[in-house]
């Protein structure tokens, strides 16, 4: 059964914002399907005059700012215990069928617990490309877009809380959002682990777009609000084990390389290391007939990508004795770049794979620009810091790579290029080109490789 939704708006400040997506949710939402409640966090008196005004809202005001999490808290206990909870920032305009298509998602499994659009501006791969100079034909774009379609839902291991819809059943289950993470940031994050773990599934729709303004109020002091992050990120890491950039660890560049690949033909593929399994989910989404199983060695990442993947959560050293079986694609991102003995660690990798199988991985350029400029200035440790944020990579060029793993029986090795560099280098990026040739200096500007190779 589908229940009516209590749309939740959390207000403070920025009137002609709260305005727009008010107004928004009346025009692009039958009226039958939602409650809509505002809870204030003390606003200028506009805002508040301006809300009391409204007829067709629950309003809660609220005397002093508190924060996002408990703000959103009040607002659900006002909902009606019947219906969905859908948690919507300020900033955001909702379009055509935004609410019918989330709900269509939401209940077409059991085991689904909460969804959420896509946008033009946010993080975690939560958005797509739609090309507009106004909000008229923002709305006109939308509109082309949101056709329900089961084939663009993708699970994911985390929703943005820009706009999030929960199952009633789930929320009852899973409970309010972790006031600990006032005034807010990460509670998201943080609510999606916790619907995972209570077995159900996150989607994101991208057959629904709404316009999201990217959190206006919190960015206009960013020396608070980096205090903020830093402090729920450390509670984030001791709730959970394990770092809130995790969500972040795609493994965008060898993803990039296996989209190449048949998606229609099925595959036994293994993500090494996969961490929470957001990259699982990303491989399981470009190839959704294939057999994907995930290796994770620390045990908190694991127990998360346990609840959306088949994972094996064991010491590297054991892999070939853990895993039992060949695999027709391995990822493995940066880790040849993480051991002491490369070699060593393509052997066992090699030997998971079946003939003809494929290694995927990526690798950080040795050769960067930037890094020679800092070898040069005898700041090579530093130069690694600023291009990796780490000093524990080895280093290799592309022709280090390339005989690497043909000394270690791999063939077919193709590369793919990443550029990064600005045009005001370009003069010097050719001075480096006047020692080697012009026709390497495309080496320069690359800051990272993906490659394939065949066993």
């Amino acid at each position: 059964m589908k229940r009516k939704t209590s749309i939740i708006i959390l207000s403070y400040n920025n009137l002609e914002l709260l305005k727009t997506c008010i107004e928004s949710i009346r025009n692009y939402t039958l009226k039958d399907d939602y409650e809509l409640i505002i809870v204030d966090n003390n606003s200028t008196e506009d805002v508040k005059e301006y809300l009391k005004n409204q007829k067709d809202i629950i309003l809660k005001l609220n005397d002093e700012n508190y924060g996002f999490p408990k703000g959103c808290n009040i607002g659900i206990d006002l909902a009606n215990k019947e219906n969905d909870i859908l948690l919507l920032n300020n900033d955001t305009i909702v379009t055509t069928n935004w609410l019918k298509n989330l709900k269509e998602c939401l209940y077409s499994r059991e085991d689904i617990g909460a969804v959420g659009p896509v946008c033009g501006k946010t993080d975690n791969l939560q958005y797509i490309n739609l090309k507009y100079e106004n909000f008229e034909q923002m709305q006109d774009e939308a509109k082309k877009n949101n056709i329900s379609d089961s084939n663009r839902w993708e699970e994911k291991v985390f929703l943005i809380g820009y706009c999030i819809l929960i199952k009633r059943d789930v929320f009852n289950k899973v409970g309010y959002l972790d006031e600990t993470y006032t005034p807010g940031y990460i509670e998201d994050n943080d609510y999606s682990l916790r619907i995972l773990k209570e077995g159900y599934k996150l989607y994101l729709c991208h057959d629904c777009y709404i316009y999201h303004h990217l959190g206006v109020e919190f960015r206009k002091d960013l020396t608070k609000l980096y205090q903020i992050l830093d402090k729920n990120r450390n509670y984030f890491y001791s709730k959970w084990g394990f770092s809130a950039f995790e969500f972040d660890e795609i493994k965008r560049y060898s993803l990039e390389i296996i989209k190449k690949l048949e998606k229609d033909k099925q595959y036994d593929i293994l993500d090494l290391y996969s961490g929470i399994g957001a990259s699982t989910l990303k491989i399981k989404n470009i190839f959704k007939t294939s057999n994907v199983l995930s290796f994770e060695e620390n045990v908190s990442k694991a127990n998360i990508s346990k609840c959306v993947s088949n994972t094996i959560n064991a010491n590297f050293n054991d892999v070939t004795n853990v895993i039992n079986k060949k695999f027709d694609i391995i990822v493995v991102e940066d880790l040849l770049e993480k051991q002491e003995n490369i070699n060593e660690i393509l052997c066992k990798v090699k030997s998971l794979l079946k003939e003809n199988g494929l290694l995927v991985g990526s690798f950080y350029n040795a050769n960067y620009y930037k890094n020679i400029y800092e070898l040069l200035q005898d700041r090579w440790l530093y130069a690694k810091r600023v291009a990796y944020d780490a000093y524990d990579k080895k280093n290799y060029t592309k022709e280090d790579m390339y005989k690497i793993l043909m000394s270690n029986g791999f063939k077919e090795i193709d590369f793919l290029h990443w550029y990064n560099y600005n045009e005001e280098d370009e003069e010097n990026i050719f001075k480096l080109g006047d020692l080697v040739g012009e026709q390497r200096i495309y080496l320069y500007k690359t800051y990272a490789y993906s490659f394939i190779a065949k066993k």
